[in-house]
C-alpha cells in the first residue's frame, strides 16, 4: 500500500501530512493585504508552505484553503520557520464543518492514491521473465 504522507520517528506532528498542493490565501493578523500560495503538504492539524518570504514563528494568521469548490476557513499560527524556504503552519481554530470538509478531502486523496498504487504481487519483475523456460 502506497502512502503519500510525511512521517518519521523524530516527527512531533500529531497528524500525518499528505503531499497535497492546495491553494491557500493567508492574511497576517492586523494586515489588510493577503498573500496566496500552495501547500506542499497538508493535514487536519496544519500544513507546510514553501515561500521565500517567510513569517516569524508565533505570527497569527487567518486562512482560506481552496478544496476544489469548497473554501475552508481557519485561524492559525506559524509553528516553524525555515528562512528562504517556508513555514510550518498550525491550525488554531476551525469550524466543525470546515474541519470535516478538510478531513474528507484528505481521506479522498489518500484513497485515490491507494487505488492507483498496484499491489506488489501484481508487478512483474524483469528477472522473473528471464527465469521462465
Amino acid at each position: 500500500m502506497r502512502k503519500s504522507v510525511t512521517s518519521s520517528e523524530n516527527d512531533r506532528r500529531e497528524h500525518t501530512r499528505a503531499k497535497l498542493k492546495v491553494p491557500v490565501e493567508i492574511l497576517v493578523e492586523d494586515n489588510t493585504v493577503s498573500s496566496r500560495g500552495n501547500t506542499s503538504d497538508l493535514s487536519i492539524g496544519g500544513f507546510y508552505i514553501e515561500t521565500m518570504f517567510t513569517m516569524a514563528v508565533g505570527t497569527n494568521l487567518e486562512l482560506t484553503l481552496s478544496l476544489g469548490d469548497t473554501p475552508v476557513l481557519a485561524t492559525a499560527v506559524v509553528a516553524t520557520c525555515d528562512p528562504l524556504v517556508g513555514n510550518g503552519i498550525h491550525f488554531t481554530k476551525m469550524l466543525p464543518e470546515d474541519r470535516q470538509a478538510l478531513s474528507d478531502f484528505i481521506q479522498a486523496h489518500e484513497a485515490a492514491q491507494d487505488a492507483e498504487a498496484p499491489a506488489e504481487e501484481e508487478v512483474p519483475h524483469k528477472t522473473d521473465e528471464l527465469l521462465e523456460p
